[in-house]
């Protein structure tokens, strides 16, 4: 094995989370980061809304740390959500001394603080942004930053594949030895060799037709981690998020939440609002509940969207506030200074995933997840707006800190073997790949979207069995394509969620279900949690 193969830590991901990890230990350690296509390809550099922290002298750890509790259901950790809030301004503090530049204003006096938004579920305003486009800032400063150090390797257009796993001798437990990666653009798998392996691949929302997510989010770090044996917890709870824009044009574009945060309303074709029907805290209700009130509305009418309207405000407010959303949809003839914005719901926000403890550790010796990947305890049964950039944040700081200390206790990697694809050859029909992609993304929503019942899950899980059977026959025979990935992974985090919602019988925070349309009070609120090792909750791994 050539040095260019071995490093002491293995990213993979390059969002918030990965980056941001990279450099809180690039002084000691050599790390590769990869990217699946380019380092802003992924889920942060989309984000528009911002970071949840408690910032303002009105404002306290205890309310974000209640309106946090609240929204996740009864089933977020305490001890996390703890931890996790009162991490947020030095986190904040942190990105700016990387050279974030977050939206800020002036008092009288003439000194500067960050301009604070609100969005839906939280009781104060506490989301710093860089105007509408947050994730960007962070992302490219991020960026620039890792590329400065010499210690650390950015590598683009690297897929993975699958984990290399060995067994410990000396704690009688499983350690992580690096990974198979896909250079998708020479189509050429490598082994890498790492002491520690952290996934940061973010969320899964591409299982569903309908996603504000980029194309990349396909679970490959949930996936990864169950064929090597992790837990994963929670994944009925897939988040909706109420408004992304409706048109043929732009499919998977995102209406901030700071827009209802700042006086939008939700209205019918006819300008009628509805969101009164629904909660008392209206338009700023927790996102589980505005989805459902739109889709509600949808159903009910017969129409194809609803409206966020924003024009009562100034037309100078709205630019200053919401550029990205004011020039995109102005693209599309859409004047949000005078006009309501089409939206609807779409897949947003996985919360549930690759069970961790409160340091980012997996069940497999070396082996983190941070960021969305991963299943902290902080969400719950529904993410608090805003809340998942501050989990990347602090998780990545605490998986540093806790790899920093144990760094020199991780086996050296050997003998990591080279790929064998000696009984595979080049695939003549990947059409079967895009036709399989197409039908799950498809039967998942359908069945397994916002609103559920026994039979439709039933459903899901009938034609999911039908493209469990093909697609392992067909990974069998055929060389490995980014795509062919995806889609391997995709039908795997399709039955986890289906899996886990067809066990919880209730409806709690993102998962409602026709068929037990209550909370189930008789006992005490439990997590899903789903192992390879569970008889009743095998999936076939290939």
């Amino acid at each position: 094995m050539s040095l260019s193969n071995k490093f002491d830590i293995l990213v993979i991901g390059s969002g918030g989370a990965g980056l941001s990890l990279a450099l809180r230990l690039a002084d000691q350690a050599r790390i590769l980061v990869l990217s699946k296509v380019s380092l802003s390809s992924g889920s942060t550099y989309h984000a528009q809304g911002g970071i949840s922290a408690v910032l303002d002298a009105n404002d306290s750890i205890e309310s974000h740390i209640k309106d946090t509790l609240k929204a996740g259901a009864g089933l977020c950790d305490p001890e996390v959500v703890r931890v996790t809030v009162s991490q947020g301004k030095e986190n904040i503090e942190w990105l700016k001394n990387q050279g974030v530049e977050f939206t800020e204003i002036k008092s009288k006096d003439g000194n500067k603080s960050f301009h604070l938004n609100r969005e839906g579920g939280h009781s104060h305003r506490r989301i710093v942004h860089t105007a509408d486009a947050t994730g960007k800032a962070i992302s490219q400063t991020l960026i620039e930053r890792t590329q400065l150090h010499p210690n650390i390797t950015l590598l683009e257009n690297h897929n993975a594949i699958d984990l290399i796993i060995k067994n410990n001798p000396s704690f009688s437990e499983q350690y992580v030895q690096g990974a198979y990666i896909l250079d998708t653009l020479n189509n050429k798998v490598i082994s890498i060799a790492a002491k520690i392996v952290v996934l940061a691949t973010g969320g899964a929302s591409k299982v569903y037709q309908y996603s504000t997510n980029p194309d990349i989010s396909t679970g490959d770090g949930i996936a990864l981690a169950w064929r090597a044996g992790c837990k994963v917890s929670n994944m009925e709870f897939m988040q909706f998020h109420p408004t992304c824009l409706y048109h043929p044009k732009e499919r998977s574009f995102l209406i901030s939440e700071a827009i209802r945060g700042e006086g939008g309303r939700l209205i019918l074709p006819d300008g009628t609002p509805f969101m009164q029907l629904y909660d008392p805290q209206k338009e700023l209700a927790p996102r589980d509940i505005v989805a459902r009130a739109i889709d509600n509305e949808i159903k009910k009418h017969g129409i194809d969207c609803v409206y966020l309207d924003i024009s009562h405000k100034p037309a100078e407010f709205i630019r200053q506030h919401f550029p990205t959303i004011y020039q995109q949809c102005l693209s599309l003839d859409i004047d949000i200074t005078k006009q309501a914005i089409p939206v609807v719901p779409a897949a947003h926000y996985t919360c549930g995933g690759v069970l961790t403890d409160i340091n980012a550790r997996t069940d497999i010796q070396g082996l983190y997840a941070i960021g969305e990947v991963a299943c902290t305890g902080l969400h719950g049964a529904n993410r608090l707006a805003s809340n998942s950039l501050l989990e990347c944040l602090v998780f990545a700081e605490r998986a540093a800190n806790d790899i920093s200390k144990h760094l020199t206790e991780y086996p050296e990697p050997t003998g990591v073997p080279a790929w064998d694809e000696s009984q595979v050859s080049d695939s003549d029909e990947e059409v079967v790949v895009a036709h399989n992609w197409d039908e799950l993304r498809l039967f998942m929503w359908d069945y397994v979207g916002i609103v559920r019942t026994n039979k439709r899950l039933g459903r899901a899980m009938h034609r999911l069995e039908i493209l469990k059977q093909e697609m392992a026959e067909y990974y069998a025979h055929f060389r490995v394509t980014s795509d062919l990935l995806e889609l391997r992974n995709l039908v795997i985090v399709a039955e986890l969620i289906i899996r886990s919602a067809q066990l919880r019988k209730e409806s709690r925070g993102l998962h409602y279900t026709q068929d037990y349309p209550e909370l189930d009070n008789s006992k005490p609120a439990k997590n899903t949690v789903l192992s390879p090792d569970i008889k009743n909750t095998l999936l076939k791994i290939y």
